[in-house]
């Protein structure tokens, strides 16, 4: 933060006046719900595990610096994201490219941890949308409206790969319960009422529709995500603790 300080203070007048510093961070910091409520810009940090402290450490430098220097940045905290070219550790493209090679399709614990599925494109839509209109000091939360267990994606993306190949064997007969991870939070929903308020944003995918295009993507670029998995990433599910 303060080499960003020292370069912000080099700037000419106008050029200060366009800068901003966009801090974007996650739910995670939150902690984890109960089986109702929304996570606001006003909810409490509660991290419960070092991974998410260390991102609400972040959020909390960035506003002090804002807070104490008046350097002018804007925090954004985004539901769990999806789409094209996600990295194949991820649950969804992990199930995807599992469920392909007819591998296993491992979940964490009894796949209950629900997750607010936002689509990488509204993401990026809505942090356009902060970095031009937004007022210096603010936060946003960004989710997708869309709330599911993991149980329920896996067996989406299954039902809708054995619709791409009918009469074969069903790809849910590959799920696979595993010991869950340390620190898996059970539930996170946003509340994205103030960006839609504030700055007019909303998401434009449902999730079954986003999730659709997301294995029409990943079933057409092998290309890009074979030598990932061939040399970066051997498709087990990391963060299981030591």
């Amino acid at each position: 933060m303060e080499t960003c300080r020292q370069y912000y203070e080099t700037l000419g007048r106008d050029a200060q006046q366009r800068f901003r510093f966009q801090h974007i961070s996650t739910d995670e910091v939150y902690g984890s719900l109960g089986p109702e409520g929304l996570f606001t810009e006003d909810t409490p940090y509660a991290p419960n595990s070092p991974y998410s402290a260390s991102k609400a450490s972040s959020d909390h430098l960035v506003r002090a610096w804002q807070k104490t220097y008046g350097f002018p940045a804007i925090i954004t905290n985004c539901s769990n994201n999806y789409g094209p070219y996600q990295f194949p550790e991820k649950l969804i493209p992990l199930i995807i490219l599992n469920a392909l090679a007819g591998l296993a399709l491992p979940i964490y614990g009894k796949g209950e941890n629900i997750r607010d599925w936002l689509h990488v494109e509204d993401h990026a839509r809505a942090l356009v949308l902060v970095s031009e209109e937004a007022d210096i000091g603010q936060s946003y939360n960004i989710g997708g409206d869309g709330q599911f267990t993991n149980l329920e994606v896996v067996e989406l993306v299954c039902q809708m790969l054995d619709a791409k190949n009918p009469g074969g064997t069903p790809h849910n007969k590959l799920i696979e319960f595993v010991a869950d991870r340390p620190g898996h939070d059970a539930r996170y929903a946003i509340d994205s009422s103030k960006i839609k308020t504030d700055l007019g944003w909303t998401p434009s995918y449902h999730f079954e529709a986003g999730l659709a295009q997301t294995i029409d993507w990943f079933t057409e670029n092998q290309k890009w995500w074979q030598p990932i998995r061939d040399a970066k990433y051997d498709g087990r599910r990391l963060g299981a603790g030591r």
